[in-house]
């Protein structure tokens, strides 16, 4: 089954789109295996941005790593800086933690910025 990021799909382009009808569209997309969950710019638990929320317990997940160190058995703290549009993960207790998942939620966090920042220049033209 192929799935593709969302920013490469011209058909749920998020700049054109409002919040709730990117979740609805991003939901449907998943349920039909053509946007992997990895590569939601949108988080259907909390109805928001991924980078609005995704210092949230919710999005820690030991199986899968997703904001998780293995070595010491803690969740990653997260720093969101939305006028760089940098975001980063690590570990309170050894300063790493990096694994492939935790990687491919930086990414979704980091392109969910720059989709709200266009959807808000795209508001203001």
């Amino acid at each position: 089954m192929n799935t593709t990021t969302l920013a490469s799909t011209t058909r749920l382009n998020p700049v054109s789109r409002t919040l709730p009808v990117l979740l609805a569209m991003e939901d449907d997309a998943e349920d039909v295996g053509r946007l992997a969950p990895d590569d939601r710019l949108t988080c259907h638990v909390h109805g928001r941005w991924i980078h609005q929320c995704v210092a949230s317990p919710t999005h820690v997940n030991p199986v899968t790593r997703h904001r998780w160190c293995r070595p010491c058995g803690t969740a990653l703290t997260v720093a969101v800086d939305e006028l760089s549009g940098d975001v980063t993960m690590y570990c309170p207790r050894c300063g790493h933690g990096e694994s492939a998942a935790s990687a491919r939620l930086i990414a979704a966090c980091r392109a969910s910025l720059a989709a709200a920042r266009a959807r808000k220049v795209f508001e203001a033209a």
